[in-house]
């Protein structure tokens, strides 16, 4: 994928692909194995860490300009198959002016928005405030401020969505951490829920467009069973039952160490059966990436690392209100299908 070969051929290859796709549908397909999370772009991209720091910027260059005329081709082409589905769609329809006007609605809030509350007023009950993301931001405050510096590989984990101006639709509510963490003193308490955006091809569990809940705790003494309890604790709460948990190690720039906290996992779009719950022979879920924040970040902030410590986390909220609302497929959350709506 680093020879300039492979690379035009990829792209003859694509092109070939979107010449003979007859639906949208198709072309959602292609996006899926052309930039896909295990397409062949995204491992290259994953394996440039394995290049020579020399070697890695140009890699690195070659193959975010091929992601990015990858992105145009399969965007020009799905809007032009959805246009002609949509004229066509119009030419079979017709339009009755006799018939009576719809009851007026009331209207239901989202069941985003609906979790959103209810998960907010947990964190509050445990002392947290809130705070609103920007949710177009500067490269300092999503990643230099987060232990991640211009050039490092660790970028590549999130699909920025850059804008003209050369600050960038947030890939995570983490953006806010120096911000609030340089803004007050300890103890920080702090939740920040807001809406991310990443260029990912989407699937029944991927958007590009989704909510996240920060989480942010400074104080002194701080130790990794607090994180553990803290959000063991709202697992319980939120399911409203004891939810067994498993952690497991994992990988962010700006906790040390970086974990993921798992629950038992439902099948998709299934009830969470916790009656039946065996250890050994149960599938394990990842829903809240966490950690104790890191040094770095803290020191970033202004914040004495000799004398305070802390945590942090990051869940994907739609994740965790499908498992409790039996919904199997993300997609429905942004649809607008008003049969999807009204079920809440």
């Amino acid at each position: 994928m680093n020879k300039d070969q492979n690379l035009d051929t990829t792209k003859k290859q694509l092109a070939s692909d979107l010449n003979s796709a007859k639906q949208s549908t198709d072309v959602e397909k292609l996006r899926e194995q052309y930039l896909g999370k295990s397409s062949p772009i995204q491992k290259a991209l994953q394996n440039l860490k394995e290049l020579p720091a020399e070697e890695r910027k140009a890699a690195g260059g070659k193959l975010n300009q091929l992601k990015q005329e990858l992105e145009t081709q399969i965007n020009d082409k799905l809007t032009a198959l959805r246009e002609a589905e949509y004229n066509s769609r119009l030419a079979g329809e017709s339009l009755d002016l006799d018939l009576p006007p719809l009851a007026a609605s009331q209207g239901y809030l989202h069941p985003v928005t609906q979790e959103l509350e209810r998960i907010v007023d947990i964190f509050q009950r445990m002392g947290f405030s809130v705070q609103e993301p920007f949710m177009v931001d500067d490269e300092y405050n999503t990643f230099t401020a987060l232990n991640i510096p211009e050039g490092h590989p660790a970028r590549d984990m999130w699909d920025t969505i850059y804008l003209e101006d050369d600050n960038l639709l947030i890939t995570h509510t983490s953006s806010m951490q120096n911000r609030v963490m340089s803004s007050k003193q300890p103890p920080i308490r702090t939740i920040v829920p807001g809406k991310c955006f990443r260029n990912e091809a989407t699937d029944a569990t991927h958007e590009h467009s989704f909510y996240q809940l920060e989480g942010i705790y400074v104080d002194k003494n701080i130790k990794l069973s607090d994180l553990i309890g803290t959000l063991s604790e709202f697992l319980n709460q939120y399911f409203e039952t004891k939810v067994p948990i498993k952690i497991q190690p994992t990988f962010f720039p700006f906790v040390e160490p970086a974990l993921e906290i798992m629950m038992p996992r439902p099948k998709l779009g299934g009830k969470l059966d916790l009656e039946n719950f065996n250890p050994e022979t149960t599938d394990w879920l990842e829903v809240i990436p966490c950690g104790p924040i890191h040094p770095n970040v803290l020191k970033e902030a202004g914040i004495d690392a000799t004398k305070y410590s802390g945590f942090a986390w990051g869940m994907g909220l739609e994740r965790l209100i499908m498992i409790k609302r039996q919904i199997n497929d993300l997609r429905y959350f942004h649809s607008g299908r008003i049969d999807f709506l009204n079920q809440f």
